[in-house]
C-alpha cells in the first residue's frame, strides 16, 4: 500500500475516533477533555482528508507537495527548525523550572525539570546512535 493510501486511511480513522470521543464526551461517559480531544481529531482528520483528495485530484498540488517532501533545502530547513525549537524549549523549560521553584510551585517545577531531563537523555542517546551510524 502506498504512503498516500495510508495517510488517507489515517485521516478517516482520526475522524471516526474523534467522533466517538466527541459523542462519549457529550453523553457524559467521558469528561470534557476527551470531548475537546475528539473535536480536535475531527478537525485534523478533515483537513488531512481534504488535503489527500486535493493531492489525488490536482496535479499541480501533487507536484508541489512532492517537491517539498523531497527537496534537500526544504528538508534542511525543517531539521534546522526542529533543532531550534528543541533548544528553545530546553532553555525556556530550564528557566521555568527555576522560576517555578522560586514561586513555590513544586509540581510545575518537577514537571518542567523532568521534561528537560528526558529531552537531554534522548538527545544523548540519539547522538550516540547517530555517531556510530555516520
Amino acid at each position: 500500500m502506498k504512503r498516500n493510501d495510508w495517510r488517507f486511511i489515517v485521516s478517516i480513522l482520526e475522524i471516526l475516533i474523534g467522533a466517538a470521543l466527541l459523542v462519549l464526551g457529550l453523553t457524559g461517559v467521558l469528561d470534557e477533555f476527551w470531548e475537546g480531544m475528539g473535536t480536535g481529531l475531527i478537525v485534523v482528520g478533515m483537513l488531512m482528508f481534504i488535503r489527500q483528495i486535493r493531492y489525488r485530484t490536482n496535479a499541480e498540488f501533487k507536484e508541489e507537495l512532492d517537491v517539498k517532501e523531497k527537496d534537500e533545502r526544504n528538508r534542511f530547513i525543517a531539521m534546522k527548525s526542529w533543532s531550534w525549537a528543541g533548544y528553545t524549549y530546553v532553555l525556556v523549560a530550564a528557566v521555568g523550572t527555576i522560576v517555578a521553584k522560586i514561586l513555590g510551585h513544586d509540581d510545575i517545577m518537577m514537571m518542567l525539570s523532568r521534561s528537560v531531563c528526558f529531552i537531554l537523555v534522548f538527545y544523548w542517546l540519539f547522538y550516540l546512535i547517530l555517531q556510530k551510524r555516520y
